[in-house]
């Protein structure tokens, strides 16, 4: 399986990459993703060469069942009505729904903003957590939505209680509540006890957005998918992507499961804008639980042995269910990003109000071994300055 992440993209990608000279990236949307700062032009060595920790990506790239599948369907590059692989009726089987309840979306980033435009009109509010995946956010500001944000429990979990309560104080001004299930940034899940419990305790018709985009790297037996809520017709939207655990970020896919009512009144504001390749890829995706499997495997061991070496060195870090972990550097972070920038790796942004956190994506073993020899020097400069 090893072999099958690592093959080579040539018949995929052509001589794309030989007519790119270079990129334009702007950092406050693009590579750093820090503040907003002059266009910076970097060529396609210079971003290859970065060990790239900073969006929870997968490493690997998708396997050779996915580039072969989206090959064969270049074939229906120049067709409006192509076949798209019947990838709704998969996900349904997938799922154990009807094609009803599914909706695509240009990742599943489309489906959060869906959700805002749709449930957050009338000056409706969203009810969520703090730090959470801020771009729902983002896009409920842009809509000048008003948001509740609960602040993290001291152990970094999600306020559940607090979530329900306010709900209840402003019933007829919450639009929709928001779960990130695993949440993004802290990697903690909620357990299907605690997303019982807050299903059961707002008004049943508030509709619950849950984001699963992380799903397929928990392994705590407290943890359970939402899907099930959607076959009992609950007021639940759940979200899914291809663009973590599938390697498919680049290419844009994801999706919602929910109740046919509630797709019903989302479906007019989405864009259609997902293209013909990544569809056939979406569906072979699905079927290569193999290539899955090796990767949550892989993902997981060097996890563990980054965090052990962390924690080794005196440092706290968040107990993670995903791709990424937090640690406790205990002094800002947003100084610490740019010291791995200048050592060509990429970590993630300050997530408020957690502003002594970092976050760190999990990449191939040869860019963990980067991060840590880059953390190693870090650490040891800023204790010689620290006497």
């Amino acid at each position: 399986m090893n072999g099958q992440q690592g093959v080579s993209r040539r018949r995929f990608v052509g001589g794309v990459t030989s007519a790119l000279g270079v990129l334009t990236l702007r950092p406050e949307v693009g590579l750093w993703s820090q503040a907003p700062a002059p266009r910076r032009r970097i060529t396609l060595d210079e971003y290859d060469a970065l060990a790239k920790l900073s969006f929870n990506e997968n490493p690997y790239g998708p396997p050779e069942s996915v580039l072969d599948a989206m090959t064969k369907a270049f074939k229906y590059a120049n067709r409006y009505g192509y076949p798209d692989g019947d990838i709704v009726a998969e996900l349904a089987k997938h799922h154990g729904v009807k094609p009803e309840n599914i909706m695509l979306g240009s990742g599943s980033g489309e489906i959060l903003d869906v959700c805002c435009t749709t449930f957050l009109r009338g000056d409706k509010k969203v009810v969520g957590a703090e730090p959470s995946y801020n771009v729902l956010y983002s896009t409920a500001s842009a809509l000048k939505a008003d948001q509740i944000k609960l602040p993290l429990l001291e152990d970094y979990r999600q306020d559940i209680p607090g979530m329900i309560a306010a709900v209840k104080a402003n019933y007829r001004d919450v639009g929709f509540v928001y779960l990130c299930n695993p949440n993004n940034p802290t990697g903690l899940i909620v357990g299907k006890q605690e997303v019982a419990r807050l299903l059961d305790g707002v008004p049943w018709d508030v509709p619950v957005l849950i984001d699963e985009a992380y799903h397929h790297f928990v392994e705590d037996p407290s943890y359970a998918t939402s899907v099930p809520y959607v076959l009992e017709g609950r007021q639940v939207i759940v979200t899914r992507t291809f663009s973590k655990i599938s390697g498919l970020a680049g290419m844009r896919l994801g999706y919602a499961i929910a109740p046919r009512g509630l797709l019903a009144q989302m479906r007019p504001h989405t864009t259609g804008t997902i293209n013909a390749i990544v569809k056939w890829g979406g569906v072979a995706a699905l079927q290569d639980t193999a290539a899955m499997a090796w990767v949550k495997k892989t993902t997981l061991e060097l996890r563990g042995k980054t965090v052990a070496a962390v924690e080794a060195m005196g440092y706290e870090v968040i107990p993670s269910d995903t791709n990424f972990f937090m640690v406790h550097l205990k002094r800002p972070v947003q100084p610490v990003v740019e010291e791995f920038r200048k050592k060509g790796v990429l970590v993630g942004r300050p997530f408020p109000p957690m502003l002594e956190h970092l976050r760190v994506s999990i990449g191939t073993a040869e860019e963990m071994n980067r991060f840590m020899a880059a953390f190693r020097e870090i650490h040891a400069a800023r204790k010689a300055s620290t006497g």
